[in-house]
């Protein structure tokens, strides 16, 4: 990846690649949210699946996820797309393949990132009870990994693209609240400030 980044503009930024695993932490991981690569527009990724920082505009993914956390949970989307709030309660937001270049969707797709990000993947599969959200073909190739204790929720991934088929209506955010409550776990207060 070094000669990739001294020959390529890639995204997230080096010191971003692993923010996820910073603010949510293997040990403290209750719901994952399974991507495909990061956002690859200037500005944009920053090393959580489907997050941008606060003074970015909203990617299309993101705005469809804020819709159907409205239409879900009639949450009204704050005025900044940052999920950081979201993983310091234990949402871990990963995507299969954690860097892109720059312009390239997928450009990173089959050089190493699907082995380590199935390796997190087996960790917190270990876990006793875990909410899995897995949006799109790329994140449900993972649902074989997975123990049947935990919840999986496969759809479509929340692109313009795909998102009205199956996307829309799936409820991810009130389904994982309910069986983390079943499981006595605290849910997830998914208004952001």
């Amino acid at each position: 990846m070094a000669a990739e980044r001294q020959d390529h503009l890639v995204f997230p930024a080096k010191g971003d690649v692993f923010n996820a695993f910073c603010l949510a932490p293997l040990r403290d991981v209750k719901v994952v949210i399974l991507g495909q690569d990061p956002y690859h527009d200037d500005g944009q990724a920053h090393g959580l699946s489907f997050s941008v920082r606060p003074s970015v505009k909203l990617p299309p993914s993101l705005r469809n996820i804020f819709k159907e956390l409205h239409s879900d949970l009639a949450i009204t989307p704050a005025g900044h797309g940052c999920l950081e709030a979201w993983a310091r309660q234990g949402v871990l937001l990963l995507n299969t393949v954690l860097t892109v270049r720059a312009h390239e969707p997928m450009s990173h797709r089959k050089k190493g990132w699907e082995q380590f990000t199935t390796g997190v993947i087996q960790c917190v599969n270990e876990l006793p009870h875990v909410a899995f959200v897995l949006w799109g073909s790329a994140a449900q190739e993972k649902a074989e990994l997975l123990h049947d204790r935990h919840l999986i929720l496969q759809s479509a991934h929340p692109s313009p693209l795909s998102a009205r088929r199956g996307f829309f209506g799936s409820q991810p955010f009130s389904k994982v609240n309910n069986w983390l409550s079943q499981h006595g776990l605290p849910e997830i207060q998914w208004q952001l400030e």
